[in-house]
C-alpha cells in the first residue's frame, strides 16, 4: 500500500513549491517510515510502497526524480522491479537497497539498470549523501552550503571551513558535523545521532558517538573562542551559537 508522509509529522519547513519527489519501496514498514521521515526532514516529497507491484505502478504513473528501492520485495522483488521500469522507459534515478554484499549480486543490480547501490544496514548520513549525489547528477542541487556562526559546510564540495581555517575531516566526523549542523539548535540524543551516522541497527551500548564528538569538538572548537557543539547532560548533544 502506498503511503504518503505528510509535512505536518515533523517540525521542518515545508519543501519549496518545486518539490523533489522520492519513491520508497521497501517491505520493512518501520524501516520505510525511518527513510521517509529523514528524507521528509531534509524537504523532500516522500511516497512509500511495500511491496514490489505497489512500487513498480507508483513508478509506472508518476514521475519521481529518485526511487529508493529494496531488493527483496513481496509479490515482485527488485531487480524484477527494476527491470520493468528500464523496459517501459522509466528513467527515474534508482538507489538499490540490499543486505546482498557480493560483487556479483552489485554488478547484476547495476546492469539492471540502478545508478547506486547501498548496502544494508547502513548510516541514514550516507543514504542522505546518496541521494544528493544523484540528484547533482541531475542537475539538482538541494541545499545550499550549511552555516552556524563563522562555520561552514559545503555539501557539494564537502568543505570545512571556520573563520579563515580549512578543516579536515574523516568520513564519520564529516557526517557527524553535517548532521549536527542540519540539526542546529535541536538536541539530538546518542540514539538519534548513532542510528543516522552508524547505522538503524548500531549497538548503542558502546561509547563510539561520544569518542567522535570529541574528535570533532578538537577539529571544530579547538582555539575558537566560541564553541559550538554542547552537551545537554543526561540527553545529548546540541550545536548552537552560544
Amino acid at each position: 500500500m502506498q503511503k504518503k508522509i505528510s509535512h505536518e509529522e515533523t517540525d521542518s519547513h515545508p519543501p519549496p513549491a518545486d518539490k523533489i519527489n522520492i519513491l520508497v519501496v521497501e517491505d520493512e514498514q518501520h524501516l520505510a517510515d525511518s527513510i521517509a521521515r529523514r528524507l521528509l526532514e531534509d524537504g523532500y516529497a516522500v511516497d512509500i510502497a511495500h511491496d514490489g507491484d505497489e512500487g513498480f505502478r507508483l513508478a509506472s504513473t508518476k514521475r519521481y526524480h529518485l526511487i529508493v528501492l529494496d531488493i527483496l520485495l513481496p509479490r515482485r522483488d527488485g531487480l524484477q522491479v527494476l527491470k520493468d521500469l528500464r523496459r517501459n522507459k522509466v528513467q527515474s534515478m534508482v538507489l538499490i537497497l540490499t543486505a546482498k554484499s557480493t560483487i556479483e549480486d552489485r554488478v547484476e543490480g547495476l546492469r539492471a539498470g540502478a545508478d547506486d547501490y547501498l548496502l544494508k544496514p547502513f548510516a541514514f548520513a550516507e543514504l542522505l549523501a546518496r541521494v544528493e549525489s544523484l540528484l547533482r547528477r541531475q542537475g539538482i542541487q538541494q541545499r545550499s552550503p550549511l552555516r552556524v556562526a563563522d562555520l561552514e559546510l559545503d555539501i557539494e564540495t564537502r568543505c570545512v571551513r571556520r573563520a579563515s581555517r580549512n578543516i579536515r575531516l574523516t568520513a564519520k566526523e564529516y557526517f557527524l558535523l553535517e548532521l549536527l549542523m542540519r540539526n542546529k539548535n535541536r538536541i539530538l540524543t546518542r540514539r538519534e545521532i548513532a542510528e543516522q551516522v552508524w547505522g538503524y541497527n548500531f549497538d548503542t551500548g558502546t561509547n563510539v558517538v561520544d569518542v567522535y564528538i570529541n574528535y570533532l569538538r578538537k577539529a571544530i572548537d579547538e582555539g575558537f573562542p566560541t564553541r559550538l557543539i554542547q552537551t545537554v547532560r543526561g540527553v545529548g548533544f546540541i550545536m548552537k551559537e552560544e
